[in-house]
């Protein structure tokens, strides 16, 4: 359904008395426990019931949206009694007002989330269970890669199917590596190579990596780093955060030796590095897949892309994912049956998205010729097994912003690696403790029959 900057502004203002209220509407206004006691079970694929229209919000409000509504464009051109509709709002914003939407009986039919924000959603009774659509359309891990797959489950149960996946690159600046002395595409996976690149720009008067002290794109430097060094940023239960473990410090510790060593500026601004990069001012730039399109721009930048050096033990890398849900609405068998044929067609058709900046998550797609020639994006796709999400438990965005303060805090000096690190993870398991007994006391949404 349309949605009004008005009713946007309503359904932000009220975020934090609705936030929790996806799983608390009542049968009588379509909200979400009404309609999840009769969400209908899809038992064959296809559609071919009355014309409908389908409401999807997303979230892609920059260079990404004109690209997905030519693809939505596209499929309501191949169904005569599909029409999928979508309505855009800022991802700030979306997280806010979904939820009070769904639970106002107000929320669309279908939508794109985050990765991250699965176990949220799904708790909160904002989206419903989708393993009787993968069912009839036959998906399993076997059409996707098993990282992004089995990312999508909560509590075992579907909730989420991928779209897409977009990593972290290693971006790199073919002109400076051979006024350093090093080729133009010279090969980097190696620390000791990467190392020795960094030295001999240095030695030219080039700095090669500015590090970061914001999450975007430092704090998911250091996501890759502690993947690759063998820790991880939760507990596998979910109960804890354990970042400041001794491989999230030997992390931030080569962080550190960057800025030491000269590769790098002490507290450069907010995206500094990756305009520097843009300027022709560093030589490297870890940052997202989505800069793909940005760098492609700049006649006056040569760039390359290759995956991330493995600084640790271990090849590892940060990484995001949107995936496809059913919003938790007043029950329709004919809206739900029409979404399975929308899911099944957008993620068979998703190399058209890739061009925004994506690696389709559908391995068919991912291996056609024509993903080939997306250059950058193949190469940084063949980091797929590699990615390292954060974990989609419930709330888990709530404990993520202590991991940006305690990084923050880390890089810039203002208390040691250590320090900063244990004291950010405790606040953020504090957070992780009073969101498993909030969620706890929530209603869920009936099991399957």
């Amino acid at each position: 359904m349309p949605l009004s900057r008005r009713r946007l502004l309503q359904l932000t203002g009220t975020a934090g008395a609705g936030l929790l209220l996806g799983a608390c509407g009542s049968p009588s206004n379509g909200g979400a426990a009404g309609a999840a006691a009769a969400v209908p079970e899809l038992t064959q694929a296809g559609y071919d019931g009355p014309p409908l229209t389908l409401d999807l919000w997303s979230g892609f409000t920059g260079g990404d949206g004109p690209i997905f509504r030519e693809l939505l464009d596209q499929f309501n051109s191949e169904n005569d009694n599909i029409r999928v509709v979508m309505n855009t709002i800022r991802w700030r914003e979306y997280f806010q007002v979904v939820p009070n939407a769904v639970a106002a009986g107000e929320g669309p039919d279908i939508g794109v989330i985050g990765i991250d924000t699965v176990g949220t959603n799904a708790a909160r009774g904002v989206i419903t269970p989708l393993d009787d659509i993968t069912d009839v359309l036959g998906l399993d891990e076997g059409e996707f890669n098993p990282n992004v797959w089995n990312a999508g489950l909560y509590q075992g149960r579907r909730f989420g199917i991928p779209l897409d996946v977009h990593p972290y690159g290693m971006f790199y600046n073919r002109a400076l590596l051979e006024q350093a002395g090093l080729g133009a595409d010279p090969p980097l996976r190696e620390r000791a190579d990467y190392m020795a690149a960094l030295e001999a720009l240095r030695d030219a008067g080039i700095q090669g990596q500015w590090v970061s002290s914001f999450l975007f794109s430092g704090g998911h430097v250091f996501h890759s780093l502690l993947h690759q060094f063998g820790g991880s940023l939760f507990s596998e239960d979910g109960t804890r955060a354990v970042w400041d473990s001794e491989e999230g410090v030997a992390a931030m510790d080569w962080m550190l030796s960057l800025i030491r060593d000269g590769h790098s500026p002490v507290d450069i601004g907010q995206d500094g590095e990756l305009t520097a990069f843009q300027n022709g001012q560093n030589a490297f730039h870890w940052g997202g897949i989505w800069n793909v399109g940005a760098f492609s721009e700049l006649p006056d930048l040569d760039w390359g892309v290759a995956p991330l050096p493995v600084i640790g033990d271990d090849p590892a890398v940060w990484g995001g994912s949107h995936h496809l849900v059913v919003m938790n609405q007043r029950p329709d068998e004919d809206k739900r049956r029409a979404a399975a044929v929308f899911f099944e067609w957008i993620t068979r058709n998703s190399l058209g998205w890739a061009a925004a900046g994506q690696v389709p998550a559908r391995t068919s797609v991912r291996e056609s010729p024509g993903f080939a020639e997306l250059e950058a994006q193949a190469i940084i796709g063949t980091q797929l097994p590699e990615v390292a999400f954060v974990p989609p438990f419930p709330g888990v965005g709530d404990a993520v912003v202590f991991l940006e303060e305690g990084f923050q805090a880390g890089i810039l000096g203002l208390s040691p690696p250590q320090e900063a690190l244990s004291g950010s993870a405790r606040r953020a398991t504090e957070v992780l403790e009073a969101n498993a007994q909030r969620f706890a006391a929530q209603p869920r949404l009936p099991e399957r029959a």
